[in-house]
């Protein structure tokens, strides 16, 4: 299994940004589905989840109501990033999982991707 994120960049606060993420999977399975954070010398930190028939989403708090999480065709993944603040400044990770236990625990996630840099400005 592959997972490929794009759509980072610099934005200035209060901008917005869309990151995406692309699982690809010979087996045919529909994955779970979520985003983490992390800044340089701190653990990765969740930022958001859905499940695998985008019927269940879930957010950290540092983020609901300013992120949207959605997916579409079979494992394609988005996160639409309104609002931003300079401490959202981070590398953006998607990860992937066939089952379902905590969603908030990045060792739940079997697959990652390779990261998209998001940096908002002040």
């Amino acid at each position: 299994v592959q997972l490929q994120a794009f759509g980072g960049g610099l934005v200035q606060a209060g901008g917005s940004l869309k990151l995406s993420c692309a699982a690809s999977d010979r087996t045919g399975s529909t994955f779970y589905m979520a985003w983490f954070r992390q800044t340089p010398g701190k653990e990765r930190e969740f930022v958001a989840f859905i499940s695998n028939n985008g019927g269940t989403t879930v957010y950290a708090d540092s983020v609901k109501g300013r992120f949207t999480i959605s997916r579409e065709f079979k494992n394609t993944m988005y996160l639409q990033m309104d609002s931003l603040r300079p401490e959202d400044t981070a590398t953006y990770f998607c990860a992937a999982t066939r089952g379902f236990s905590a969603v908030a625990i990045a060792s739940t996630y079997d697959y990652w991707g390779q990261g998209t840099q998001v940096t908002v400005s002040s």
